[in-house]
Formats: structure tokens, sequence, C-alpha cells
């Protein structure tokens, strides 16, 4: 099963007429570098594709000397590098290469931006063109199932997750072996190796209990006593996860600051795949009680991908009151405000709580359901 990645084409337009530095960020297994051989393949421009677990060409891009790194690229008109976290100063050595050999384009993958993000941002000012790829988007799957076909398939998206590799593995034990393999092997390499990390254990530990708080305000405090760490510990290490593309964080709106809950942040994950994974929860959708809290994370991921491919620009948050009233996702953009509330099962009209209506008047608001989800993420 191939899935057109929504940011293909754009990536091999931008490799075709320009020369800056294509880089594409992701967590690990979300297809980067199957997404940049499809490129490379419909470029049909004679390419050297590196591995940066390689040390004979880690060693090399970074020589910082212009004269070794022009002949590593002689005769080539694409440099494809992939994992480039792993290269010393690697954006210094992008921006040599650029400078001192006319017309080469690079193409450059990093699994984590903890790393890459921070080495390449000066080097390579106004040098670079980056996107970000997400586990399969439902905005993608859009081009492949009508919407009739996506909705048939909710339950499998929100037990399994998106992970790419998923979509052509038969049957429950092989999937089931592959999410914990995931959660296993590869989800706290980048944290482990970049983030100066030591303690895997603390690391799986902190996730399986955000897994459980899923749509609550999260208190780095209790997390700390409950792993007998310290608070700020724990605000690193969720700050890690983060910037590695595991978690996603929501901090809670207000104009109002006296009667709104603004201080707590709530954390999803970008996968609710990997989410099941770290609790050892991947029954059925019919068998869990946790139904309204996947449909959540799904939505909020889901919708962060649709807007993030189709450049939508706004401000995620959730709004909650002291008194209880709230909204699970709030869209801030151009001074306006949307506010949605999820239900896995719709079982009366909804309506938006009346303290939302009196404090923002000219808000919108909206019940998302499995009925009209495909809009809302697609």
């Amino acid at each position: 099963m191939i899935i057109q990645r929504s940011i293909e084409q754009e990536v091999l337009d931008r490799l075709q007429n320009y020369t800056k530095a294509i880089i594409v960020y992701g967590a690990r297994q979300v297809g980067k570098t199957t997404l940049c051989r499809q490129v490379l393949d419909r470029l049909s421009l004679k390419t050297l594709a590196i591995n940066a677990d390689e040390r004979r060409y880690v060693d090399v891009l970074a020589s910082r000397d212009s004269r070794v790194l022009a002949e590593l690229v002689a005769g080539y008109e694409v440099l494809f590098i992939d994992e480039a976290q792993r290269v010393p100063d690697i954006g210094l050595a992008l921006k040599i290469l650029i400078d001192s050999v006319p017309g080469i384009r690079l193409l450059v993958t990093g699994s984590s931006a903890l790393e890459l993000a921070n080495s390449v941002s000066e080097p390579l000012t106004g040098r670079t063109w980056t996107y970000t790829l997400y586990p399969i988007a439902q905005l993608e799957l859009a081009g492949f199932w009508n919407e009739f076909e996506r909705r048939e398939r909710l339950p499998d998206h929100l037990r399994w997750g998106s992970y790419p590799e998923l979509f052509s593995l038969p049957g429950e034990a092989a999937k089931t072996d592959y999410l914990r393999g995931l959660t296993n092997n590869y989800l706290y390499k980048d944290v482990l190796a970049l983030g100066g990390v030591r303690n895997a254990e603390r690391l799986h530990n902190l996730l399986k209990l955000l897994a459980f708080q899923i749509g609550s305000e999260v208190s780095l405090t209790e997390l700390g006593t409950q792993l007998e760490m310290s608070k700020e510990t724990v605000a690193r290490y969720l700050d890690l996860l983060v910037k590695s593309f595991v978690l996603i964080r929501l901090s809670g709106f207000s104009r109002n600051l006296r009667k709104e809950v603004t201080k707590m942040h709530k954390y999803y994950f970008w996968d609710v795949g990997v989410r099941n994974a770290v609790i050892d929860a991947l029954q059925p959708m019919a068998l869990r009680n946790d139904q309204g809290q996947l449909w959540e994370n799904w939505l909020v991921s889901e919708r962060l991908k649709r807007n993030a491919y189709q450049k939508v620009v706004t401000t995620p948050h959730f709004w909650r009151t002291y008194t209880g009233a709230e909204v699970d996702f709030v869209e801030e953009a151009g001074g306006g405000l949307a506010g949605y509330e999820f239900k896995w099962q719709e079982r009366r009209p909804g309506r938006p709580p009346a303290s939302w209506q009196g404090t923002y008047p000219g808000a919108t608001w909206d019940l998302i359901t499995p009925k009209n989800a495909g809009q809302f993420v697609a």
C-alpha cells in the first residue's frame, strides 16, 4: 500500500528548482527515508546517498574542510544525508557545501529536533527549506480512501495508530509486535542520545502516567512525586519528548486570568498506537473503557497534522475555568476563536458552555463526533 505523503510534491519541486538545503524532520519510523528516496527516484538526478551511521562519511562531513567536502560530492548533483543529527556541527558542513560547491542540492533527514534544529538554524540562516513528517495523516488517506471508508476504519486507527509500516502488516500479532518494538527500541533513542537522559525506565514510566491522563491537566509536582524525580527533571523530560515528536503539549487559553486555568498543560501523543503500546492496551475499541480519551487524542493529533500540511496557521489550546466549564480544543487565528468539543458517542445534541459564550461571544463552537470528523481532520 503506497500512500503519497502530503509534502512529497513540494519537496520535489524545491529540490528540483533550488540549491538550498531541504531538511525533513520527524520521529523515527514515520517514513522520512522512504519519502526522500521516492522524491529522488522521480528526479533522476545523480545522487550520493549517505547514512550518518557510517563513520567514514561522518568524519568527512565533520571536517569543516571545503576541499574535502567538495571531493566528496564531485560528480554528483544531489547529496542525500539520512539521520544527519549524528554528524557534529552538521549545519556548518551544509553551509560550506552550499557556499563552495555551486549547484549542489542537499536533502537531509533528521529524526530529532533536539540537536539538528539547533545545529542548522544559525549557520544556514536563509539557506534552508524545512519540513516535518508525521505518522500517516487522515489528510493523506483522503487520497486513498473516501470519507465513508475512512470512517469505517476509525476503530483500527484508534487502536493501532498510523505509523506507515502498520498499513502493510498482516494480522493483529504482527501489528502488536511492531508497536511494542517501536516503543521499546526506537521511541527514546534520540532523547537518550541527544538529551543527556540516562534512565530509559523513568522516561517510559513518565509516558505511562501521561497515557492515563489524556484530556486532563498535568501537574509536574504530582508526576515528580510518583516518579521520585524533581519537578524540574520532569519538566526537562517532557520538553525533550515534545521536541523529539513523541508528545504534543497544549496550554490553557485565557483572556481573563482570574477565572481561567492557564498554568497547567495537557499532553497528547502524536500517535495513539504508541500511546496504547506504552500502557500495553491494544484491545479493540469495543472492549475499552478509554474510548473518549483515545478519540480526543486522535482528533488533536490529526488536526495538528492537517493544519501543518495545509499551512493553516493557528495556535492550539484547551479552555477550562476553575468552576469546571471546559472546551476540549481551541484554535486561535487572526484574532478569532474556534472551540471544539470531542465526543466518541453522541448521546444528545451538544451545546457550548454558557460561560464560553458569555466570555467570548464572537467565538464559534462545534461538536466533533465520528459522523463529522472527516471534515475536521482532512
